[in-house]
C-alpha cells in the first residue's frame, strides 16, 4: 500500500514539475510588443523582442512582412528548442539587421561570454545582409532550414566554432562570397538538400583554420549530403571547399556548371590537410572555364599532406582539354589508404599537381587507382551526366562499387 502511495505520489509530483507545454506565439510587422502575442491580433512587432521572450519549446511565428533582424542570445533545450519560423515560407522578409546586432549580419546567433544551444530558425527571405544573412557563432545544435538567403555582402549563411549545426533546404544565392561557410573548428556539421547557385566564390565552404582559437584548427565528421550546387566561383573557390576538413562524408551531391574546381580537399589555414574523407555517389559536371573537378594539393611547409580519401562512385566531368578528373600531390595517389574507384572520369589526370597531365591507363599503371572506373563516352551530353548522376541508384554506369554501394539522396521530411 505505501508503496502503491509512493508511486501515486511520484507520479503526480513528475506532472506538476513536468516541463511546460509549448506555445505559439505571433509576430506581424503591424503588431505591437506590448502586445501577449498570443493570436494574430495581438501579435508582437518584432523579431527581437520575439526571440529574447519566448522559452524552451516555444516557437514564435513570423507572419507576412517586412522585418529588422535580430539577435538570439538565449538557449532552448535539448530535445525542446526555441524556433522562429516564417508562415508561410518566405513570407517574412528580413531586410536588415536587427538594433542589437554585433557583425553586420541580419539574423546573429552568439552570446560573448557563452554557448548559444538549441534553436531552429525556419523558412525566412534573408535578403541584403551587409555581412551574412545568418550568422552563427559559438553554438551547439542550431538548425537554419528552409530559407532563401540571396545578395549578401559576404556569405548567405555563416558558422564558426559551432558544433552539430544543421543546415538544410535552403536556397542560397548571389551573395558576395560563398553561399554555405562553415568555419573554425566546428564539428558534426551538416549540410543538407541546399540548393546554391551564383555565388561569387563557394557553393560550400568549410575551413577548420588554425590560426584562430579555440579550436583544433579542423572541421570534423562533416556531413555534405544531396546539395545541388551550380554556377559558383568566378571570383575563384571551388563548388565544394574544404580545408581543414577531415573525417567527413561528401555523398550524393549535384555539382554542375561551377567555373573554378569542382572538389578540393586541401590545407592553406587547416591545421591538417583534408583527410579521411569519403566522397561518393556524387555527380560533378564542370563548366568550360573551370579548373579540375578533385583537386587534392599539397599542403604549406609544416602542415600534412591531405592521406587516406576515398573517392569512389562519382561521375568526374570536365570538358576542358588541358583539365581533367582528378589532380593531386606527387605520391599521395600511391598512398596505400588513398583510393579512387568505380568513377566515372574523363581521359585526364594529374599526379604531380597538375605539372602533367596523363591518360586512365597510365594512372592505373603508376597509382593502381580507378581499375574499375570507365571513361565518360565521347560526345556525352550535359543532360545525359546530369540525368544519370540523379539515378546513381537505378542504373549510373558509377554504380557497382562493394565500398560505396549507390544510395539515394535523402529525401527532405
Amino acid at each position: 500500500m505505501n508503496s502503491a502511495l509512493s508511486l501515486l505520489t511520484f507520479i503526480a509530483v513528475a506532472l506538476i514539475h513536468g516541463p511546460a507545454a509549448a506555445t505559439t506565439f505571433y509576430v506581424d510587422d503591424t503588431g505591437d510588443d506590448a502586445n501577449d502575442g498570443l493570436t494574430p491580433r495581438t501579435a508582437w512587432a518584432t523579431l527581437q523582442h520575439a526571440v529574447d521572450t519566448i522559452g524552451p519549446g516555444d516557437t514564435a511565428l513570423v507572419l507576412e512582412g517586412l522585418y529588422e533582424g535580430c539577435r538570439i542570445e538565449s538557449s532552448g533545450e535539448a530535445g525542446r528548442p526555441k524556433t522562429l519560423r516564417a508562415a508561410p515560407p518566405w513570407g517574412a522578409v528580413v531586410v536588415e539587421p536587427g538594433p542589437n546586432n554585433q557583425h553586420g549580419s541580419n539574423i546573429e546567433v552568439e552570446l560573448f561570454d557563452g554557448v548559444v544551444e538549441h534553436w531552429v530558425i525556419d523558412g525566412f527571405e534573408i535578403v541584403d545582409g551587409p555581412r551574412s544573412g545568418v550568422d552563427v557563432r559559438g553554438t551547439r545544435d542550431i538548425t537554419v532550414q528552409k530559407c532563401h538567403v540571396h545578395d549578401s555582402g559576404r556569405t548567405g549563411i555563416f558558422t564558426a566554432f559551432s558544433d552539430g549545426v544543421v543546415v538544410q533546404y535552403n536556397e542560397s544565392e548571389l551573395n558576395g562570397e560563398h553561399g554555405v561557410y562553415i568555419s573554425n573548428s566546428g564539428d558534426f556539421p551538416v549540410v543538407r538538400g541546399n540548393l546554391l547557385h551564383d555565388n561569387f566564390a563557394s557553393g560550400v565552404h568549410m575551413n577548420g583554420d588554425r590560426t584562430i582559437t579555440p579550436g583544433d584548427g579542423l572541421i570534423s565528421f562533416a556531413t555534405v549530403e544531396a546539395n545541388v550546387i551550380w554556377e559558383n566561383g568566378v571570383g575563384g573557390a571551388s563548388a565544394i571547399n574544404c580545408d581543414g576538413v577531415s573525417d567527413s562524408v561528401i555523398r550524393s551531391n549535384l555539382l554542375y556548371r561551377n567555373h573554378a574546381s569542382g572538389l578540393s580537399l586541401y590545407a592553406i589555414d587547416g591545421s591538417e590537410g583534408s583527410s579521411r574523407n569519403e566522397v561518393y555517389n556524387n555527380t560533378i559536371v564542370m563548366a568550360e572555364d573551370s579548373r579540375w573537378v578533385v583537386n587534392i594539393p599539397e599542403s604549406p611547409e609544416g602542415i600534412s599532406n591531405p592521406r587516406c580519401n576515398k573517392i569512389v562512385n562519382n561521375i568526374l566531368y570536365t570538358p576542358r582539354l588541358d583539365r581533367g578528373s582528378i589532380l593531386i600531390y606527387p605520391g599521395g595517389a600511391e598512398d596505400p589508404c588513398f583510393k579512387s574507384d568505380y568513377n566515372v572520369v574523363v581521359d585526364r589526370f594529374s599526379r604531380d599537381n597538375g605539372a602533367t597531365i596523363i591518360s586512365l591507363a597510365r594512372w592505373r599503371r603508376t597509382t593502381g587507382q580507378d581499375r574499375h572506373s570507365l571513361l565518360a563516352p565521347s560526345g556525352i551530353s550535359f543532360v545525359d551526366l546530369v540525368s544519370d548522376g540523379q539515378r546513381l541508384r537505378a542504373g549510373s554506369p558509377a554504380t557497382g562499387s562493394e565500398l560505396f554501394p549507390g544510395s539515394a539522396a535523402p529525401d527532405e521530411p
